[in-house]
This record gives C-alpha cells, sequence and structure tokens, in this order.
C-alpha cells in the first residue's frame, strides 16, 4: 500500500475555490491537462509533448520535504465547477520574495478563477513574504489582466526559456509588494 505525503501547506479558500495541496491523485487530471498544447505553450515548464514520468516527476517534487514551491490545485468541487480546475504555486526565492505560477484549464479560461486564486494566495501570504513576482508571456495578455487586476505593478520586460516552444520567448515581469 503506498501511502501519500502530507505536505506542510496551508488550504486557502476563496469564493469558488478551495486551494490545496496537490496530491498524487491528481496525476491523471495533471496529465490531461498538462499535455494541452494550450497549456504547456503559455509555462516555462511543461513539455509537449509530455513525456512518460514527467507528472510523476512534478508531483514528487511538489510533495517533497526540502521543496522550494508549494504547489496549489485550484478545487471547485465545493461549489460545483470541478475538482482539477488548474495550478497555483509560490516559489520561495531570497529575502522574503516568492515567484507566483499559474494555470487554469482551457474549459475555465476568462472565468475570473485565477485573479481568484491569485487574490486568494496573497491574501494568505503563506511564505510571510514582503514581496511577490509574476511574469507572463507577453502573448497571453489575459494573464497579464489577471495580475493587475490582483495589484501587481509592471516592472519590465525579460524574456524565458519555454519548454514547450523549444525557444526564448519575451516576459511581462511585474511585482507585489506586501509590507
Amino acid at each position: 500500500m503506498k501511502h501519500d505525503t502530507i505536505v506542510n501547506q496551508p488550504v486557502i479558500e476563496t469564493e469558488r475555490l478551495i486551494l490545496r495541496a496537490i496530491r498524487r491523485s491528481d496525476a491523471g487530471n495533471l496529465s490531461l491537462f498538462g499535455a494541452d498544447e494550450r497549456v504547456a505553450r503559455m509555462t516555462r515548464n511543461i513539455p509537449h509533448p509530455m513525456p512518460p514520468g514527467a507528472v510523476e516527476t512534478f508531483i514528487g517534487a511538489a510533495l517533497a520535504e526540502d521543496r522550494v514551491e508549494d504547489i496549489w490545485v485550484m478545487d471547485g468541487s465545493a461549489t460545483g465547477l470541478g475538482e482539477f480546475l488548474g495550478l497555483i504555486g509560490l516559489e520561495q526565492m531570497d529575502r522574503n520574495q516568492s515567484e507566483v505560477g499559474y494555470w487554469v484549464v482551457p474549459a475555465f479560461w476568462n472565468s475570473g478563477l485565477a485573479s481568484e486564486a491569485v487574490r486568494g494566495l496573497i491574501a494568505a501570504n503563506p511564505h510571510q513574504d514582503q514581496t511577490m513576482f509574476a511574469s507572463v508571456f507577453q502573448d497571453n495578455p489575459a494573464s497579464a489582466r489577471v495580475l493587475t487586476n490582483a495589484g501587481f505593478e509592471y516592472l519590465g520586460d525579460a524574456e524565458t526559456f519555454s519548454v514547450a516552444r523549444e525557444s526564448t520567448v519575451p516576459t511581462w515581469t511585474y511585482l507585489k509588494r506586501l509590507d
């Protein structure tokens, strides 16, 4: 019998969502939605096509005691929206700073769920951050609106590598001061 690791990570409740730690039982949904090229192309680190073992490796890293990023599932089952609506992560940096990253399953794009999840994460501030950063690809203005709607300020242009695109992609970088 295999047991899930208990992750020391708070549950965060919003109006429509419960942000909960990822579980091994999320592998099927993560494989399905993470393999969607529309999702993968808007992230830095989801490969497309998804290689065998990638989801299990991702979940294992998210459950590790020495992880540097907390990953929450956007779970809307309590409000009838579905158990797996996307992911939101908070990667720890130095000096009380973290970087926010998120994606939503395509059926729920433009529904306000990403904005709700980001606002919930800011309100909970589980890492006790003074500053949160985020960056989005410049060809994804909807994600930029999520950040500005949550009070993030535009910091500047940059670029990052996208595994799914196999290329460097221009980004917009944002920050939110929490002190």
